[in-house]
């Protein structure tokens, strides 16, 4: 079906009782008015869409509705009655499922073990039967269309698969409602189409869905209804007939660029050469076979390649944080292979890693501290060895406002931002008078003002003479920030394209295969 009319099915469908209203809904924390007063209904059979800039609040309003979180003010009603939700068992049984933009997962545990975790299935009074706990799920997974291996360890699966547990967990549990927190910032477009055939299923069957996201054209070609919150409050709702650029204007408040126009690169030498660059995944096979590439300063050289073609074990080696099998790599005319993490930012190298909550951050250190993870022994925010604490606070303060990151200020925990504004403290402490910066998906899972704010940036550095090296599972991305692109299949480079003349379609197929049609 076109999308006209799939928009006009959606527009004339009839709107039958809501199978949940939240209504007044107010959460405060220190300093932070999270939700003020918002009305949100959720209706049978129905996707709706949360909209809205990171931490204008709709991951709190969500973890109230799942129970991780108790409203100050306002009620929830499920099919007209109202209801108390004191904990996620308490969602649950109601029939409410979440699924969190960052997994909640055991990684050493399996994946049925994991799907029934706090369900578990027994074989008399203290035996888990696993045998049928797999029946289930396998029967779950093909009703579902989501292949999953009940006996797989999760940390051996990648994201897609991951986020296909966490899908099943859920449902598992026969939930009637359920809540999806960014499903698809780590999903290949392939990976987000499987999940959008699951959804239509659910929807098909009755289930209510609640999905959020920062990626317009996913939310208008899924969502029934719209709803849109900024700093807290609703200040609208939308069909999926509204424009992407009506959307970000709201979501933002302002007029929002889409697309940012990156002007001419004037490429400078050469600071980042690499020469046949072979390395070793974590189980000891060689996933980057023979690379060599050249970034030279004042421009954007993107990396395209579907997610586990090597992408992740080439930028480590780079930063330092993997040693190469074989090969060399010159930053600057020195051989720098196999060199320390502190030698290459010593060189000057800045790195936005692609997991923010991993290697990006320490959430339990206050954003003062994260502000200068990488800098604190330098002055002015030591002396010797004593902090200086004072300089360290005004950096902090200096790059919350000039980087807009929504924090009631710079002691507050990393831990309690949204996961968007955790990837801007990461942003604006590693974006600055660097020879080459490594950006490794710098806009996963953030808001269109972010990212078109993020963007500006990486050119401006670019422009400044920096020669940046930018690895996205976002095509759309690649192809608007690049000078150059390289496409990476299987731990090799399979094409290179001036990003000027390239063509979407064929750098899809070399991603794809390793070869154009």
């Amino acid at each position: 079906m076109s999308e006209e009319g799939r928009v006009v099915q959606a527009a004339t469908r009839p709107s039958p009782s809501p199978a949940l209203e939240m209504r007044g809904i107010t959460k405060r924390f220190p300093g932070t008015l999270a939700n003020d007063h918002i009305d949100l209904e959720i209706r049978p059979g129905e996707i709706h869409a949360l909209l809205g800039e990171n931490g204008a609040g709709k991951t709190t309003l969500m973890n109230i509705l799942y129970g991780l979180l108790s409203p100050d003010e306002g009620e929830i009603r499920m099919n007209g009655e109202p209801v108390t939700i004191r904990d996620p068992a308490d969602a649950i049984a109601r029939g409410i499922g979440m699924v969190h933009q960052h997994f909640m997962l055991v990684p050493v545990l399996t994946v049925a073990e994991n799907v029934i975790l706090g369900a578990e299935v027994m074989r008399g009074p203290v035996l888990l039967d696993l045998a049928e706990a797999g029946r289930r799920i396998n029967a779950l997974s093909a009703e579902l269309g989501l292949p999953i291996d009940p006996g797989a360890r999760v940390e051996q699966l990648n994201v897609g698969q991951q986020q296909r547990v966490e899908i099943v967990k859920a449902l598992y549990r026969r939930a009637r409602i359920l809540v999806l927190d960014e499903p698809t910032a780590v999903l290949t477009p392939q990976e987000t189409d499987e999940i959008f055939t699951v959804l239509r299923k659910l929807r098909a069957d009755g289930a209510s869905i609640v999905f959020i996201s920062h990626k317009l054209d996913e939310v208008r070609a899924i969502a029934d209804r719209i709803t849109v919150i900024r700093r807290g409050r609703v200040v609208g709702e939308r069909t999926p007939a509204a424009t992407e650029q009506e959307l970000a204007d709201l979501m933002v408040g302002r007029e929002v660029l889409l697309r940012v126009d990156r002007g001419e690169a004037h490429p400078g030498p050469t600071i980042l050469e690499i020469s046949g660059l072979r390395v070793l995944d974590d189980r000891r096979h060689e996933v980057v076979r023979g690379v060599d590439l050249v970034v030279r300063r004042g421009e954007i050289v993107g990396i395209a390649g579907v997610a586990g073609n090597g992408q992740e074990e080439l930028i480590d080696a780079l930063a330092g944080l993997r040693r190469p099998s074989g090969g060399r790599v010159r930053f600057g005319g020195e051989d720098v292979t196999g060199a320390s993490p502190r030698r290459m930012r010593d060189l000057g190298l800045g790195y936005v890693p692609a997991d923010r909550q991993r290697y990006g951050l320490v959430l339990s250190y206050p954003l003062d501290d994260n502000a200068v993870l990488t800098d604190y022994q330098r002055p002015p925010f030591a002396r010797g060895f004593v902090r200086v604490d004072r300089a360290i606070r005004e950096h902090a303060l200096k790059l919350i406002k000039e980087y807009d990151i929504r924090a009631p200020g710079p002691t507050v925990r990393a831990s309690t931002l949204s996961g968007g504004n955790q990837q801007k403290l990461v942003v604006a402490r590693e974006f600055g008078d660097d020879r080459l910066l490594i950006l490794d998906q710098p806009t996963r899972g953030i808001d269109v003002g972010s990212t078109e704010f993020i963007h500006k940036r990486a050119i401006e550095q670019r422009d400044a003479g920096t020669a940046v090296l930018l690895v996205s599972a976002d095509l759309d991305e690649v192809l608007e920030l690049s000078d150059r692109i390289v496409v990476i299949h299987r731990g090799r480079i399979v094409g290179e394209f001036d990003a000027a003349s390239a063509e979407r379609e064929r750098i899809g197929l070399l991603m794809a295969r390793g070869e154009a049609a």
